[in-house]
């Protein structure tokens, strides 16, 4: 039964040592995927993506202060990786939230509003979701779409790819750290099995016997 034992754990540890192979090897492959994805598009940061920067730029635009601010700097840096690629999407939204004046996509209205349009039926920026205070198109006789509002869509496009590759960096580096684990673990199975651990009857949880004190005779005169 031992032998058998020990042949299993020789195949377990194969198996663990295959798994973390493929695990790192599809690891690797992930993030250089996601690096050639991003050198393609071939985007280059702005002189004004860095922390101190953006923040100068956005407490002169009125943003509130409150606001999540990217830390990592890529000023004329090329995004070729999903931490800088995440970086990036970053300052897409702070530049999306100056073009809007701090409003987000559903805190704007969806045409332009007229002018005198009471300021109840406005977002406070120009935009109004009620079509009988929207500006029409004299053309198409259509009401005119908020330009901020597609502004915004826009943004939210790249910056969820961004944040896709971002992901999928780190999910692969995830991979990695995981396969390495693997192999370890099967290397030290491996070592085990062979070793013949199992020979051994003495584990190391086995619990120490007591030695029986040596009992005698007194002497008495």
């Amino acid at each position: 039964m031992r032998k058998v034992f020990e042949i299993g754990g020789v195949v377990a540890a194969a198996v663990l040592i295959a798994f973390g192979i493929v695990a790192i090897f599809m690891g690797f492959n992930g993030r250089s995927t996601v690096t050639d994805s991003l050198k393609q598009e071939k985007i280059v940061g702005s002189p004004d993506m860095t922390p101190a920067a953006i923040k100068a730029e956005a407490k002169k635009a009125g943003l509130p202060s409150n606001i999540s601010f990217p830390t990592m700097s890529v000023a004329g840096k090329k995004i070729d990786s999903g931490a800088r690629a995440h970086s990036f999407a970053g300052y897409m939204r702070i530049h999306a939230l100056e073009a809007t004046q701090g409003l987000t996509y559903a805190e704007m209205g969806r045409f332009m509003a007229k002018p005198g349009t009471p300021k109840q039926f406005t977002d406070g920026n120009g935009g109004t979701s009620d079509e009988k205070y929207a500006l029409v198109d004299p053309a198409t006789k259509q009401p005119v779409d908020n330009g901020r509002r597609n502004v915004w869509v826009t943004e939210t496009a790249l910056s969820t790819a961004l944040n896709a590759s971002y992901m999928a960096d780190r999910i692969s580096l995830f991979g990695v750290v995981v396969g390495i684990a693997l192999l370890l673990s099967g290397i030290g199975f491996g070592i085990l099995a062979i070793g013949g651990a199992l020979r051994n009857p003495e584990t190391a949880l086995t619990l120490m016997k007591r030695e029986p004190k040596a009992t005698g005779t007194t002497a008495h005169a």
